[in-house]
């Protein structure tokens, strides 16, 4: 392994960490604030990753120029969506569990790949979407244990996600990252800031003190992804994404009081193993554009390099 490549693993590492703090700060706020609010207030601290997104020669408007309005308008309504449903999984459920759904992003990508991209999809990956199903029905059991508003947010966080990265995908490379990334921050805070003004609830300093964290964390972990992926390729960083878990199960015990039984831990090997596998035959079919991360944030798919396309089904 090089010196670029272990530098960029390195910095992955540190911005997924970045990443868990960031959702672990919105969890403290347990639920005081609405999840649209922190949602708001999340994406307007936020646009402090914005200087860092931008390359040299791209234009403030640029983040509201595309190449394609309609996917664009998409990535916008979907990034709002993602953003409250993100905040309200981790309101209500343990972290680890809000973060093995929110992985299901991989399976609902080649779902989303074949059906809008007509993508070739073989044997493997669409036996790493039922791996991944069957984790989720391990973790929720449904009929033997009481569903939450939580667990249906979680998973339409993923779906979110997921449609992110097809958008990515079918845009191409000519889109600029700051465009991408402006839809994001421009979607938050648009369909947010209208939909809390009806009940806006003013933060107190301790409540402030952890928004800050959220939005201004998951910055950062933006930026450093970005520069992750300068050192080292998209398939390479993908599954340094995980590492999320084992903070999650951290922070459960030691700041929240969360319990992690047997069968949830059965069911987060099986969502981790589908998508390592996804993200192992993506890496062989250098598949263009970003790997189908899934973290919480839908934005770290921006910073990922792009690689060249191949036509080989898996």
């Amino acid at each position: 392994m090089s010196d670029s490549t272990l530098k960029g693993i390195l910095l992955a590492f540190a911005a997924f960490a970045a990443y868990a703090w960031s959702d672990a700060s919105v969890k403290l706020i347990e639920g005081q604030l609405s999840p649209i609010q922190s949602a708001f207030f999340g994406a307007l601290f936020g646009l402090c990753a914005l200087p860092f997104i931008r390359k040299r020669n791209d234009d403030w408007r640029d983040i509201v120029r595309t190449t394609n309005r309609p996917l664009w308008l998409l990535r916008f309504v979907t990034s709002g969506l993602g953003a409250i449903t993100s905040v309200t999984a981790f309101t209500h459920l343990s972290m680890a569990e809000a973060f093995a759904l929110i992985f299901l992003l991989p399976a609902f990508v080649t779902i989303m790949s074949v059906l809008f991209l007509k993508e070739q999809v073989g044997i493997k990956r669409w036996s790493a979407v039922i791996i991944g199903f069957a984790g989720v029905l391990v973790i929720l059991r449904p009929g033997f244990r009481e569903l939450s508003t939580g667990h249906f947010a979680a998973i339409v966080a993923g779906l979110c996600g997921a449609i992110s990265i097809v958008i990515f995908r079918a845009m191409g490379p000519s889109e600029k990252n700051i465009s991408l990334y402006g839809a994001g921050l421009l979607g938050t805070l648009v369909i947010c800031g209208v939909a809390m003004t009806s009940s806006f609830t003013p933060p107190n300093a301790e409540q402030w003190m952890f928004l800050a964290g959220y939005g201004l964390l998951g910055a950062l972990a933006n930026v450093l992804i970005m520069y992750a992926a300068k050192y080292a390729p998209a398939a390479v960083i993908g599954p340094t994404q995980y590492s999320q878990m084992l903070w999650a199960i951290l922070f459960g015990y030691l700041i929240f009081g969360d319990h992690v039984d047997g069968w949830m831990l059965v069911g987060i090997a099986l969502i981790i193993g589908s998508g390592l596998i996804t993200l192992i035959r993506e890496r062989q079919r250098h598949v263009t554009l970003p790997t189908s991360i899934a973290a919480a944030d839908q934005n770290v798919a921006i910073a990922m390099t792009p690689e060249s396309n191949g036509e080989k089904a898996d």
